[in-house]
């Protein structure tokens, strides 16, 4: 009979039971004896996190009353991803064009049926509205297809309007034609509805953003600023925290890990791998049999930041090599885990192979935020049974 699996979890579990509770469940999966190491105590303090999280409360209201757009300034607020170079504007009105002329002909209203030589075209239409449309803040930055053919649709109802067309202001005979030096009725009616779209636009772009937004920083925002804030902790106190470790492992048995005849078999989710592989690599080794990481960082960490101990930096053109100290390791990776990283490429193991990149399948019961998810998932308990099983010396 083998020692027991060391399970070393990851950032933000503060729960000692809720963490032992899940130990207990994969220890039932996988048929393997297993010893929770619990270091949450020493992790971030992390009460006050959602004060630093801003939100659309917090932020201050724009200027023309609740949710009002201000015209002076750019929706710097909402991200640039969303919007289209503006050297795009051919293609943007390319698209307006076609809406506009498809909407006129689909329906014979007055415009399309104004009497007399030089009523009002697409042409003289879309003609006035590439001069107006570089002014616009929020239609002009989209590249959205679907928008743009929106408001040429919604363009050319404007244009068909009988009340708007046969009014004093905009009558067919203002819309042929306009003194010289005036910009004329139809470019005046065009910018007028353009700034009603382009309003309408930055309301809806900034509403959906700061939905998004918060939405976002909900969901994901606490997990990713406690595993931040864990991560700067573990920076700082990775002693204090590695004796942890050390000292759980003793109460089993203080020989373990000491020396290659007794070397440990470890499991570890996220930040809790990355404390294995330091100090699997540290000067004074944990010597570890078997590893199995999942949701892990320490390629990634040590791309960025060379980890130290028995680890040279990575150069970019050859895997880093493992001491002896570190036997077979297997990382799991969830697909849509942003927090999990491959290890085969940036690591070699002592005996010449790659750690074993391996995917576990996606469960749609898990959602997007798919980083604490591992603990339910059978492939998980799967892998590692296999990586732990007792084999003979000669089925490694």
């Amino acid at each position: 009979m083998k020692d027991p699996v060391f399970v070393i979890h990851g950032v933000a579990n503060r729960d000692l039971d809720g963490f032992t509770d899940a130990v207990t469940a994969l220890q039932a999966a996988t048929e393997l004896a297993m010893v929770p190491v619990y270091w949450g105590d020493l992790g971030a303090e992390e009460r006050f996190i959602t004060a630093a999280l801003p939100t659309r409360d917090t932020a201050p209201r724009p200027a023309g009353g609740p949710g009002g757009v201000m015209r002076d300034e750019a929706p710097s607020a909402v991200p640039s991803y969303l919007f289209a170079d503006q050297s795009y504007l051919a293609d943007q009105l390319g698209i307006i064009d076609t809406a506009l002329r498809e909407e006129l002909e689909s329906d014979p209203g007055p415009l399309r049926d104004a009497p007399g030589p030089g009523g009002p075209t697409p042409d003289d239409v879309m003609a006035c509205l590439a001069t107006e449309w570089p002014d616009t803040r929020w239609l002009s930055r989209t590249g959205d297809p679907a928008l743009l053919a929106e408001t040429g649709r919604a363009l050319a109802q404007a244009l068909l309007d009988q009340d708007a067309l046969t009014s004093d202001a905009y009558g067919y005979d203002g819309l042929r034609g306009a003194p010289a030096g005036e910009p004329g009725r139809l470019r005046e009616l065009v910018r007028r509805r353009l700034q009603d779209f382009d309003r309408i636009a930055g309301a809806a772009i900034g509403a959906v953003a700061g939905r998004v937004n918060d939405a976002v920083r909900t969901r994901f925002g606490p997990g990713t600023t406690r595993f931040l804030g864990d991560v700067l902790v573990y920076q700082r106190h990775r002693d204090a925290i590695h004796a942890r470790v050390r000292a759980r492992i003793d109460e089993v048995d203080p020989l373990l890990g000491r020396s290659p005849e007794r070397p440990v078999r470890v499991v570890a989710h996220s930040l809790g791998g990355v404390i294995a592989v330091d100090m699997a690599t540290a000067h004074e080794p944990l010597w570890t049999e078997r590893l199995v990481t999942f949701g892990s960082q320490s390629a990634f960490f040590h791309v960025c930041d060379p980890r130290g101990g028995q680890l040279l930096p990575y150069s970019g053109q050859t895997p880093v090599q493992l001491p002896a100290s570190l036997g077979r390791w297997t990382n799991l990776w969830e697909p849509l885990d942003m927090l999990a990283f491959a290890a085969s490429q940036v690591f070699r193991l002592n005996d010449g192979s790659s750690p074993a990149d391996r995917p576990v399948p996606h469960a749609a019961s898990t959602g997007l935020w798919t980083h604490s998810a591992y603990w339910d998932l059978p492939d998980v308990a799967t892998a590692i049974a296999e990586v732990m099983a007792d084999l003979p010396a000669d089925a490694d």
